[in-house]
């Protein structure tokens, strides 16, 4: 539950606040923020949130960067997932699977049960944990990505995100429910668990995290063989596969080398998702005509696809064409108005070809969809330098650093802010709260 009033809380210092109490670990992982991608698992997971009575609005499908098998929840509005995970897993149906799986763990009320324990052991390092996965500052498009305070911290994250089995069985059994509600075949239940079948048998250093997190057992693949055993096999729906290979196909084009996803490039099975593969792979050898011929190629039948002109947009911005970048930014921000990651995109690129007035509307226009996002932080912060706002720059500094747990440079630049902000305005107050937060850290930290 305190991760659920966190993650909505109105304002970055109520979250700062929260890593205060909660002692926020300071060891840092990445999450992948990309617009496309995120949009493609939203796409995905929707049919199930919805049968599971869950927002597909409110709950987000977040990416973590990690080549290890994985997916796990640590509040109501938010999934995990390893990229090594939607690496490995070859249909929608699977990806589908594991979603229900993670959204049963929510709700059935699992989390509330771990956060009661982890409250009444006094053990807040795996809550900080939490805490900073939903309200981290990762950010940016395309592959690239940023650091957040989610900590790895031994015994106390182990604890936290490690279920029971008589959870793991009720998950699955909700899970399976879901599926059906959907329409959606429950034989990717069974596909997942083979990937991880004989994982109990190991080593616990030698598991993957799913596994570790997850308890598996023959007799857990045995009920879930015995409850889907009777239902009917069906195809992916058209919508989830084209989405699922797009997913993939990005995401594995930004992580694994060029040359291996150029060979793989024709195996897409899809047009577009081939040329964003493409696209993708050929940026990242710095080979920007090719890489912009293979987006026009699939913008060419697809021209109001918003995701595509972001592409273009970034491709052009890493190749400083500013200018360019900001008018396909401009494209995708016509055709998405409420995507905060093309907001900030858009907002970037107007930044650097030497446009703040112009980029200070986008900016914050992104920051009210989503605060969380540390690249636009830093843009807006800029912006608002160059605009001679010194004290809403210093503001937005200070909120930046609370987001990422470094509450120590919070401080000095919310103490800034405070004096160079109108006393009783909004940005005051706002700076008030996270020098409030600051100064509790630090009397906590000498005690």
């Amino acid at each position: 539950m305190v991760l659920h009033l966190a993650r909505r809380a109105a304002s970055i210092a109520a979250l700062a606040l929260l890593m205060v109490t909660l002692a926020l670990p300071a060891h840092a992982v990445t999450l992948l923020r990309d617009a496309d991608l995120e949009y493609g698992l939203k796409q995905i997971a929707t049919p199930v949130l919805r049968a599971a009575g869950l927002s597909p609005t409110r709950v987000k499908i977040l990416i973590v960067d990690d080549g290890t098998l994985n997916a796990f929840v640590v509040s109501q509005d938010a999934i995990f997932i390893h990229s090594g995970l939607i690496g490995k897993l070859t249909s929608a149906r699977q990806l589908q699977s594991v979603i229900a799986h993670e959204a049963a763990h929510i709700v059935n009320g699992h989390l509330t049960r771990r956060l009661t324990n982890l409250r009444a052991a006094r053990t807040a390092a795996g809550l900080g944990v939490a805490l900073a996965a939903v309200a981290g500052a990762a950010s940016g498009n395309g592959g690239a990505a940023a650091g957040i305070a989610l900590g790895a911290q031994n015994s106390a994250m182990r604890s936290f995100f490690r279920h029971t089995r008589a959870e793991e069985s009720s998950a699955d059994q909700s899970a399976i429910s879901f599926l059906r509600s959907a329409g959606i075949g429950t034989q990717g239940m069974v596909e997942v668990m083979q990937i991880f079948r004989g994982q109990e048998v190991l080593a616990e250093h030698r598991q993957d995290p799913y596994a570790r997190t997850h308890p598996l057992s023959r007799d857990r693949l045995r009920a879930i063989n015995a409850a889907v055993s009777q239902d009917k096999e069906l195809p992916d729906d058209k919508t989830a596969a084209y989405f699922f290979a797009r997913v993939k196909g990005k995401l594995t084009a930004w992580q694994r080398a060029p040359k291996w996803t150029l060979r793989r490039a024709k195996e897409s099975g899809y047009a577009d998702v081939r040329a964003i593969r493409e696209a993708v792979a050929y940026h990242r050898q710095s080979q920007t005509k090719k890489a912009l011929k293979a987006v026009d190629s699939a913008l060419a039948p697809s021209p109001n696809d918003p995701f595509l002109h972001d592409l273009k947009g970034e491709i052009l911005m890493d190749s400083r064409n500013f200018s360019a970048s900001a008018a396909s930014y401009a494209r995708a921000v016509q055709l998405a108005p409420r995507d905060a990651l093309v907001l900030s995109g858009y907002g970037r690129a107007l930044l650097a070809s030497g446009q703040p007035k112009a980029a200070l509307g986008y900016l914050e226009r992104a920051r009210g969809i989503d605060y969380r996002d540390g690249h636009m932080l830093r843009d807006l912060a800029t912006t608002y330098a160059k605009l001679g706002q010194t004290g809403m720059a210093a503001l937005v500094t200070a909120e930046r650093y609370a987001l990422r747990g470094r509450l120590d440079d919070a401080g000095i630049h919310a103490q800034r802010a405070s004096d160079l902000l109108p006393v009783g305005s909004g940005p005051w107050q706002r700076a008030q709260d996270v020098l409030s937060a600051a100064k509790r850290h630090s009397k906590k930290r000498k005690r």
